[in-house]
């Protein structure tokens, strides 16, 4: 069951409770974390949300990819797995 979210183009002014805020509208969010950067403290950007279930999950990605938020049109997909995205690295993409 896949109901991780990968939320990029946030606006950098977004916080964690304007990311969950805007999800639960689709269902029950387990959490929402924008990603910050280390070395400024500011987000970078993109963010994971994790709903309840993942039929909500999926209303969400359907719901909320290509909506305008914060001045930015947003880009939602299911979250790939650490281990995935490692396997990935370093591959030659063209």
């Amino acid at each position: 069951m896949q109901n991780k979210l990968f939320v990029g183009n946030i606006s950098f002014n977004c916080g964690d409770s304007e990311l969950r805020e805007l999800f639960t509208e689709f269902g029950d969010v387990t959490s929402a974390t924008v990603v910050m950067d280390r070395a400024t403290g500011k987000a970078r950007g993109f963010g994971f949300v994790e709903m309840s279930t993942q039929q909500e999950a999926e209303s969400a990605m359907r719901g909320l990819e290509g909506r305008e938020f914060g001045g930015r049109t947003l880009h939602v997909s299911l979250a790939e797995s650490r281990e995935k995205r490692a396997q990935s690295f370093g591959t030659n993409r063209r």
